[in-house]
């Protein structure tokens, strides 16, 4: 049997880990109504800098 070894470049798990543990310790403490607010606000914000990237 070959054993394929490759080196990852970017690791998509861990990626994806680091963004969710760096929005709980963001959002933590936060009632319901905060988090929809933070949550719509960094929405906006990446949908602005989407738009202007674009041009």
């Amino acid at each position: 049997m070959k054993t394929n070894i490759h080196t990852k470049e970017f690791d998509a798990v861990e990626t994806m880990r680091s963004i969710r543990e760096k929005i709980a310790k963001e959002i933590q403490g936060m009632t319901f109504e905060q988090e929809k607010e933070y949550l719509k606000k960094r929405t906006d914000e990446y949908q602005k800098r989407k738009r202007n990237s674009r041009q």
